[in-house]
């Protein structure tokens, strides 16, 4: 699969973080735990260069959590804040002032010498589609200030949101990156929902998901279906089929609804907490 997106709102929406960014003093920015170095836009990096920078490990409640503390480990050993968290439950989430104010105190100082007291520090909140950003965004303010969905591009411009007297944040579109250089990143956004579906071949997404899990967490998709993985990728697909019953007119299997059904049940952690992305530390 030859996986691509970038609509023309993102070209706006990148336009309008690189005039902002001088407004601001933090970035936060989300990637999604299941991938989390598929799902972090090396835009960003350019954009945020030279300010202080904390990275949110977004829906860590699907994802393997021992990769996720390696995760954290890599990141901070790059030089980022990292904080692990479920946006939905707010797990974690009353722990990211405490951060913000921490990556930020040598410009807090300066305020005070200054005799500047009270502005508060200025985040902008920003990653790909579908990491859960308004989702963080409403947990944290504690009130729906941001519009959510499941699917990508909910969020298409950007609102100042005042939290408290110590934050402000500056919710983003998400906005992938014009070219993926490893397809292997594409299919793995494909994967957790940050690409339209209706751009995609679920058969082929799935083949290859089916692929992953065999190799790195061998024993899910017979927990889950009860099935023999021994066998081709294909093959799995079509007993997946035959045991949910996945079937066309004339008894044929469906296997493009056997593949959207492994999807949802990847992309909902029925199959288990599964990490796709594995750090090279």
């Amino acid at each position: 699969m030859n996986i691509q997106w970038y609509p023309g709102h993102m070209t706006k929406a990148r336009r309008m973080m690189q005039e902002d960014i001088k407004l601001i003093d933090i970035v936060v920015e989300l990637v999604d735990a299941r991938v989390p170095m598929s799902s972090k836009n090396p835009d960003i990096d350019t954009l945020a260069a030279g300010k202080a920078r904390l990275v949110l490990l977004n829906k860590a409640d699907l994802a393997d959590p021992v990769q996720t503390k390696a995760w954290e480990a890599y990141f901070k050993s790059k030089g980022f804040y990292v904080l692990a968290l479920d946006s939905r439950t707010g797990t974690a989430v009353k722990n990211v002032t405490a951060i913000i104010q921490e990556a930020c105190k040598e410009k807090l100082e300066r305020d005070r010498r200054r005799g500047l007291i009270n502005r508060p520090v200025r985040a902008m909140v920003a990653g790909i589609p579908n990491v859960g950003k308004s989702t963080f965004i409403n947990t944290y303010a504690g009130r729906a200030c941001a519009k959510t969905g499941n699917k990508p591009g909910v969020t298409k411009g950007k609102q100042w949101i005042r939290l408290n007297k110590n934050v402000e944040l500056l919710d983003t579109p998400g906005i992938l990156w014009p070219k993926f250089e490893d397809q292997s990143v594409g299919l793995k956004l494909a994967m957790i929902g940050s690409i339209k579906d209706e751009l995609l071949d679920s058969l082929d997404l799935a083949w290859n998901l089916v692929g992953l899990l065999v190799e790195k967490y061998p024993g899910f998709l017979k927990k889950r279906y009860n099935i023999d993985e021994s066998h081709d990728k294909m093959d799995i697909i079509e007993q997946i089929a035959s045991v949910r019953n996945c079937r066309l007119k004339g008894n044929e299997l469906d296997t493009q609804k056997a593949s959207r059904l492994i999807l949802d049940d990847f992309r909902s952690a029925r199959l288990g907490a599964v990490t796709l992305d594995f750090p090279c530390v």
